[in-house]
């Protein structure tokens, strides 16, 4: 596991991205490639963080359960650095070359976990330099709502080109964490399940 510690860095004024490259655990890896295999192409759910572990509970079957915790900690953890109550975790079956642009988010603070899969794909200098971090890997990224957030000093980000990739590996297991309110989402509706 990743210190609460280390996860506040991405507090630091001078920082716009913060990676914390961790091994997945062999229980989180097995659960994930089942999610990918049999679970729902998208699972989104939002609120506290009392909500989504109740809502979520019912789109996980047991074999997918260490999949959940990990989501569940780290929904925690982000809710700890952010300071938001209210939080919207998203998790995604990406099979497509999607935001193949570098761009900023319009989010305060974004957490980011590819489980299986490239992660995301980010550069300081126009994309002279594309970095990208090891599967497992939890990415912060500073978005234009940040306060205090700076064109000048920004990480621009874009997902990875899975049409790239040999045919078999052409996939990603996505997980996003941001304030509940992102791009305008209504909390009318906490959970979203789609096949």
């Amino acid at each position: 596991m990743v210190s609460q510690l280390s996860f506040s860095a991405i507090l630091s004024p001078e920082r716009t991205i913060a990676v914390h490259s961790q091994t997945l655990a062999e229980s989180v890896r097995r659960a994930s490639e089942s999610h990918l295999r049999h679970g729902a192409r998208l699972v989104m759910a939002q609120g506290t963080l009392e909500t989504i572990s109740s809502v979520l509970a019912e789109a996980f079957p047991d074999e997918t359960f260490p999949l959940l915790a990990d989501m569940i900690d780290l929904a925690s953890r982000y809710q700890e650095v952010s300071g938001h109550q209210a939080l919207r975790v998203r998790l995604e079956k990406v099979t497509t070359d999607s935001c193949r642009k570098f761009h900023v988010d319009c989010v305060g603070l974004r957490l980011l976990r590819a489980y299986v899969g490239p992660g995301v794909e980010w550069t300081t200098d126009g994309g002279l330099n594309i970095h990208q971090p090891p599967e497992g890997a939890v990415v912060f990224l500073k978005g234009k709502h940040f306060p205090g957030w700076s064109e000048a000093t920004s990480v621009r980000h874009r997902s990875p080109r899975l049409s790239a990739l040999p045919l078999e590996k052409r996939y990603r297991l996505l997980l996003t964490i941001d304030e509940a309110d992102t791009c305008g989402a209504s909390m009318d509706a906490p959970v979203m399940i789609a096949t």
